[in-house]
């Protein structure tokens, strides 16, 4: 339905900035939903930002002030801003789709995960 290829991690410093990158393509029209998610080793994945199709968005607390999540029209790609990078912040950082197709009587959901970018920040 839909394929997504991310970029954009790599090493920073405290303090730093990265901006990651979503490209999608296939089915765009279906997609209610980009995101972003992150897991550390040892933890759970966790939602780090997402904006609806309607461009409503939702941040993690612990990146509120620090993080923008921004998508293109058509559902074409999806960024995060990274500012004010924290060690805490290093993880493993996944592009999330979720969207659904198909008539009412019979809407199938699916949800699209990316490759993951690792997202490294020294102290």
């Amino acid at each position: 339905q839909v394929h997504l290829v991310e970029s954009g991690g790599g090493l920073v410093q405290a303090g730093g900035s990265l901006k990651l990158s979503c490209s999608a393509s296939g089915r765009l029209r279906t997609i209610s939903t980009m995101g972003w998610y992150r897991q550390a080793p040892g933890k759970q994945r966790e939602l780090v930002a997402d904006i609806t199709s309607g461009y409503i968005v939702k941040y993690a607390d612990s990146v509120k002030g620090r993080f923008t999540i921004s998508q293109d029209n058509g559902a074409t790609a999806v960024y995060l801003q990274m500012n004010n990078l924290k060690p805490e912040d290093t993880s493993v950082y996944y592009c999330n789709v979720k969207g659904a197709y198909g008539p009412v009587e019979a809407v199938q959901k699916y949800e699209v995960w990316g490759q993951g970018t690792q997202v490294t920040v020294s102290s």
